[in-house]
């Protein structure tokens, strides 16, 4: 009869294994520390909220929280090599 202890242990692989969530390195991040993370300013991400076109983000009961890696993914989607690039978005003309 096999007890608890004397059960073959299984090995995780890289995977199947659950993420580590590091103090200094959270998994879902504030509105505010979201907004430090990808340099903009906290009301750009409010604004994007409203009108699309931000990263997605979470709510639990009234808290609005990014996960790292929905940052990540959006931040690399706006990747371009130049600016003739399609896709890029160009600004209108500054006077």
């Amino acid at each position: 009869m096999a007890t608890a202890n004397s059960l073959p242990l299984c090995t995780l692989t890289a995977a199947t294994q659950p993420l580590a969530v590091v103090p200094g390195n959270p998994e879902f991040l504030t509105n505010d520390e979201a907004a430090a993370f990808l340099r903009l300013s906290p009301r750009t991400l409010e604004k994007q909220r409203v009108l699309g076109g931000g990263p997605r983000y979470r709510k639990f009961g009234a808290r609005v929280l990014y996960a790292a890696v929905d940052l990540r993914v959006w931040a690399d989607g706006r990747a371009y090599g130049m600016t003739s690039d399609p896709g890029c978005q160009q600004r209108a003309s500054v006077r």
